[in-house]
């Protein structure tokens, strides 16, 4: 059986440039599509998106890349134009709050969904749900518990090895975990690294964001699960780097390290 033929799309929160040089740029280095930021500041904002999206469709299109994902609101609104846009996902991460109990807030997000299902399902929009380290739902299973309940066309998971390899998940046992709910996965790699001296009373480590051939998910694991499970959705390249003024260089560096592990 042949492998299916991988979409790659980067995340294009690093770069505020027009969308023209953006596209240009993205193009040049390999990639089909790209996943778009719908904040404040970026070129698509939440007050402007009605007339600059399908702009930004348009101008991206001249340079053979597709929108496959947007990181923005969940409102009906949103949902509608990404409907009318041909845009499938809608990406969130999930924080807990503090002093919040995370099954407590865990079933307010299930009784938020059940009012979105209906929408998504009314347009044919999938909101997927990003495992993210920290105090948000962090890991595969986190996802899994999550949103198991739901159809998989309404509520998905977006799956992040290297926040899963950053709280100890390997990639084999992640990708099963949400494979089920799986629309999206992420591609980018971190380690750990101390921000204090050995004398120190107690040790302090940060997360450091490197390439994809340096961190603590293995991309190679990552691809070869991929491969045989057959997976044919997007993977994008989320560019987030500590060293940010080297992000041009790294995620060059790292699309062609990706694409050579699905040739």
């Amino acid at each position: 059986m042949s492998t299916p033929q991988i979409n790659f799309t980067a995340f294009t929160k690093p770069w505020k440039t027009p969308l023209p040089q953006l596209g240009a740029f993205l193009q040049k280095l390999g990639f089909n599509g790209l996943e778009l930021p719908v904040r404040s500041g970026y070129q698509v904002t939440p007050e402007s998106r009605r007339t600059s999206l399908p702009e930004a469709v348009h101008i991206l299109a001249d340079y053979d890349l597709r929108i496959n994902s947007i990181a923005g609101p969940t409102d009906e609104a949103m949902i509608a134009l990404c409907a009318e846009l041909s845009i499938p996902i809608i990406r969130i991460c999930i924080d807990i709050p503090k002093e919040t109990e995370y099954l407590v807030y865990e079933q307010r997000l299930q009784r938020e969904f059940d009012a979105l299902v209906p929408l998504l399902d009314r347009y044919g929009v999938t909101l997927g749900i990003q495992n993210h380290n920290g105090r948000y739902v962090a890991n595969a299973m986190g996802i899994r518990h999550l949103i198991e309940k739901y159809d998989r066309k309404h509520i998905a998971a977006v799956l992040d090895p290297a926040h899963c390899a950053l709280n100890g998940e390997i990639p084999e046992l992640a990708l099963d975990i949400v494979w089920s709910h799986l629309c999206m996965v992420n591609l980018k790699n971190a380690l750990w690294q101390r921000t204090n001296g050995p004398e120190a009373l107690a040790a302090v480590y940060t997360q450091y964001w490197t390439t994809g051939r340096q961190g603590l998910a293995s991309w190679e694991q990552v691809a070869a699960e991929l491969k045989r499970r057959n997976y044919s959705g997007p993977i994008c390249l989320t560019a987030e780097y500590s060293d940010e003024a080297a992000v041009d260089h790294l995620i060059a560096e790292d699309i062609a390290y990706a694409k050579s592990l699905f040739a």
